[in-house]
């Protein structure tokens, strides 16, 4: 998961792109980078961390021009380090950057087809490279000088041709503009948003529309599933469909975990998804225990707390801040290997006894992946004197892995994978663990936008709305991404990340 933003203005929009990525920084620790085009040449920033850290004055003042582009990287396909930071760029045609935010689900094939087939040269292995340089293939063999809109919307409907999986992207062509596309299926976001500037109409690209209300931008709408939209450099507006068969199957997991709860997604907000999860939630205890002797609610900070809170108020249960979180300890989900999770979450969480000693405690959680967080909370909730510890999941038993962007790519990895509920809730060692229906999560979304006939719940049900995963790519993906071939791939390339940790190009 990634986050991207893409701005024509009307003055030096650095700034404003540096702004809007620490808004979007919850979708990306690893890396950051800001590409700018000014007097027919792009300047590039990017490196390894966090947005805070990447840009320093001396690098903001280089970044010139009214148009640019920037990205927060969470890895998932690849490994991690300088080299993997975004924007990538090439240079033929015209000079093109592109930022990524996803999945491609037949990167490898499309590896070997841009060496023997394109003739271009792959410098890493992540796929934003692949599909930066297959974009950068069909727009060049369309042979123009000057590329009008219709050029640029022909040559992502080859993308899309090509390419299979989730994603969502943002180039920027020199001289010519901004080019936004999200992929066929609508499983990545991508928003477009407007203001009004001193010299006309500004326009904007981003993952989530709280980037946009950040800068001041009217929210347009969500980019549609198959669309490209392109803003020349005069500002102006071009859009079109350019996969006809295309359908909207957005990822659930962005309305449960992975999304700021200020953001519109596909017409849903996922302030008030999170609050109808936790009623949910509440039905569903009221109806296995009615008698239940839940003492106090309190969330795991801070993705759950709504629906913590919704729960508790459709129980008529006290709801209380119980764990303390240090704001300077990274997301425990997306952070890359699982020894560094585990080191974390007692760095990033304190219990405060006084809501813990002698109460029948339900914690509540956005969902539960590989369990090692949990298990350890409720360790801490029993060291604070809690009486019994009751666990409540606002998601199903994430039971498959994600191939659409999202770091859980093992089956193995998985708690839950091959396991009953029970079973779950011995291994994290809770007295009692309720999980949401997989339906009822559906609703929770659905409600909010009843034009979406379909979500991607791949992670919950197996069902991979691209049609292309099977279980050969599955066993693929596990042995190049298990936990332990990233720690040993991350182990080979630390001395390399020391020598290049903040790239200037």
């Amino acid at each position: 998961m990634c986050g991207l933003v893409g701005l024509v203005g009307g003055s030096n929009v650095a700034p404003e792109i540096y702004d809007a990525l620490t808004v979007l920084q919850h979708r990306g620790q690893d890396a950051a980078g800001i590409v700018t085009f000014n007097g027919g040449k792009f300047s590039l920033r990017k490196g390894v961390g966090l947005v805070r850290d990447v840009f320093r004055q001396h690098h903001m003042q280089r970044l010139e021009g009214s148009i640019g582009m920037g990205h927060v990287r969470y890895p998932t396909a690849g490994s991690s380090g300088p080299a993997l930071a975004q924007p990538f760029y090439v240079n033929s045609p015209y000079g093109i950057a592109l930022a990524h935010n996803g999945n491609l689900t037949n990167a490898e094939q499309l590896s070997k087809e841009v060496f023997q087939d394109d003739l271009r040269h792959l410098n890493t292995d992540s796929d934003s490279e692949v599909l930066l340089n297959i974009f950068a293939h069909e727009l060049q063999s369309l042979g123009k000088l000057c590329p009008e809109p219709d050029d640029i919307f022909k040559a992502v409907e080859a993308v899309y041709r090509r390419c299979k999986g989730g994603y969502s992207a943002i180039a920027l062509l020199v001289n010519y503009g901004i080019v936004g596309f999200r992929d066929p299926h609508g499983i990545r976001p991508l928003v477009v948003g407007v203001r009004e500037g001193a010299s006309g109409k500004e326009y904007m690209l981003a993952s989530e529309s709280v980037a946009l209300d950040q800068l001041g931008f009217t929210l347009i709408n969500d980019v549609a599933p198959g669309e490209v939209v392109y803003i020349d450099m005069e500002g102006v507006l071009h859009r079109q469909l350019c996969a006809p068969e295309a359908v909207l199957q957005p990822c659930i997991f962005e309305h449960v975990y992975f999304a700021r709860p200020d953001s519109l997604m596909d017409g849903v907000s996922v302030y008030k998804t999170r609050m109808r999860q936790g009623e949910a939630l509440a039905k569903k205890i009221l109806k296995e225990r009615p008698d239940h002797d839940i003492d106090v609610v309190i969330p795991i900070p801070d993705t759950s707390r709504i629906a913590a809170q919704s729960m508790a108020y459709n129980l008529g249960v006290k709801f209380r801040e119980g764990l303390m979180k240090n704001r300077y300890i990274g997301r425990t989900f997306i952070m890359p290997g699982q020894s560094q999770r585990k080191k974390s979450v007692r760095q990033k969480l304190n219990p405060v006894p006084l809501e813990f000693s002698g109460k029948n405690v339900m914690l509540v959680d956005d969902s539960i992946v590989r369990g090692t967080t949990c298990r350890q909370i409720i360790e801490m909730a029993r060291e604070a004197g809690a009486n019994k510890v009751y666990f409540a999941s606002a998601a199903p038993p994430v039971r498959y892995p994600n191939v659409y962007g999202i770091d859980m790519p093992t089956a193995k990895e998985l708690i839950a994978h091959n396991r009953t509920e029970d079973e779950i809730c011995e291994l994290i060692g809770a007295d009692w663990l309720i999980f949401q229906n997989l339906d009822d999560l559906i609703k929770c979304s659905r409600d909010g936008n009843p034009k979406i006939e379909r979500f991607d719940c791949a992670v919950f049900n197996g069902e991979y709305v691209t049609g292309d995963v099977d279980k050969s790519y599955l066993q693929r993906v596990e042995s190049l991404r298990n936990d332990k071939a990233q720690d040993e791939r991350r182990a080979a390339e630390g001395e390399a990340d020391v020598v290049g940790l903040h790239n200037d190009v």
